[in-house]
């Protein structure tokens, strides 16, 4: 199409679609058009090139962010959270536009990255991709415990840091840990769940992980509570483990393991579980299956990474053996939890740009952006699921749970780091401090 042919293209797609909204575009040729009724916040878009416009007519999930991320899509006013926001709330999938078909394309030339087969070696290189980045960067915007999944926010006011506390009380209250009780943590992170299992519960943890950068940060850390001889942090892929364990936790791995592994994922963890064990898996969840990634996601941010449907897991729970015990769902947490790691980046910009450049900010912008928009308007959630062999293990009622809740705190509060979370006054002093920032 010719430069005007291709904005003209572009326009009338735009107005087709955006029926609620305030938005303007300058396009590159200086044209100036509206879309929406008027409602909401004002956004100002600048187009920058005429080859910008023709890659948004041809492949717009992959050309807008990557030229929000060349500089070549600006936000003017507003910022990319409200313009992706606007998007979602007003596209509806089409079947018959040419970016369509241009994405089913894409899909069969490269296939479901859902169905492909991640064996121990790709899931290191995936790992790797994300979570070996300079850990001075995930400092800057995750709580101190460096918790990068989604917090538990009991009450509107409860600030990052003590939603997150909140989020290991939870999960360590359906796990039903015994004093002394030998637990695994699949993708163990920075190693905040299990030290506060060990510290907390009184628990004996073996968490592994794959990143080597998660792995000497976690060991460090264990030395320095005192607590390096409960646990102990493996550099090891789940698959390889041969050890019995009376309760496995596994939180924010899942999205890693891929569609063809579940089978496999629960098979190992049926046999790593001892027979009156608990197991608690929290994973992202989507309201139905789709088995393509977002090719944003899967080139810049999780390469092999899917996020499942509840009815793509069971089967696999269901053939391993285990009992599904207790099923929750956590909604609007993770909206909330991405909203506060994007502030943070936001208020730690000029820290970001010591170690990354403008474009990589401008990455973790969007993607911190589009991760929230989609928890908000696309349904998105994550799931609690609580696994055994033996129902008899898990008491008959959910009233357990606010009950070992309730003693958790208790025992938290010998902790410092943890005790000072329970402090209205200290959780008033932490907002402030990140308005400050």
């Amino acid at each position: 199409m010719m430069p005007a042919m291709l904005e003209t293209h572009l326009h009338a797609a735009l107005h087709a679609r955006i029926g609620r909204g305030n938005l303007r575009i300058t396009f590159p040729s200086g044209r100036v058009e509206a879309y929406g009724d008027g409602s909401g916040p004002a956004l100002q878009v600048r187009i920058a090139d005429r080859a910008a416009v023709r890659r948004i007519v041809l492949d717009p999930t992959l050309a807008v962010p990557e030229l929000y991320m060349d500089g070549r899509l600006l936000v003017e006013r507003g910022d990319i959270y409200e313009l992706l926001a606007l998007a979602k709330r007003n596209f509806v999938p089409e079947t018959t536009t040419l970016a369509a078909r241009l994405q089913h394309l894409r899909r069969l030339v490269t296939g479901l990255p859902a169905l492909r087969a991640i064996n121990p070696r790709r899931a290191e290189r995936n790992v790797a991709h994300h979570y070996d980045l300079d850990g001075r960067l995930y400092r800057l915007f995750l709580d101190p415990d460096m918790q990068y999944s989604c917090a538990y926010f009991e009450r509107p006011d409860m600030s990052l840091d003590a939603a997150q506390l909140a989020k290991k009380r939870l999960i360590a209250a359906k796990l039903l840990v015994r004093p002394g009780a030998r637990v695994l943590d699949i993708g163990s992170g920075w190693g905040g769940m299990a030290l506060y299992l060990a510290r907390v519960c009184g628990a004996r943890v073996t968490g592994i992980t794959l990143s080597r950068e998660q792995h000497a940060v976690s060991t460090e850390r264990a030395a320095e509570a005192g607590v390096a001889d409960r646990v102990e942090f493996r550099l090891l892929d789940y698959r390889a483990l041969d050890a019995r364990f009376d309760n496995i936790v596994s939180v924010g791995m899942f999205e890693h393991v891929g569609l063809r592994q579940f089978p496999v994922f629960f098979r190992t963890a049926a046999r790593l579980l001892v027979p009156d064990g608990v197991m608690l898996l929290h994973s992202m969840a989507q309201p139905r299956p789709d088995g393509y990634n977002a090719p944003f996601i899967e080139k810049y941010i999780f390469p092999g990474g899917y996020i499942p449907s509840l009815s793509q897991i069971l089967p696999s729970v269901e053939r391993s053996g285990l009992l599904l015990r207790d099923t929750e769902i956590l909604s609007l947490h993770y909206a909330e939890t991405t909203r506060a790691w994007r502030q943070r980046i936001h208020a730690n910009r000029a820290q970001v740009l010591e170690l990354y450049d403008e474009r990589f900010l401008r990455m973790w912008d969007f993607y911190l952006a589009g991760s929230e928009s989609s928890f908000r308007f696309n349904d998105l959630h994550v799931v609690h699921l609580q696994l055994a062999h033996d129902q008899a293990r898990v008491p008959l009622t959910r009233g357990y749970i606010a009950e070992e809740m309730a003693r958790l705190r208790s025992e938290e509060a010998r902790i410092p780091e943890y005790a000072a979370l329970h402090d209205p006054a200290a959780r008033r002093e932490q907002r402030h401090e990140v308005a400050a920032q």
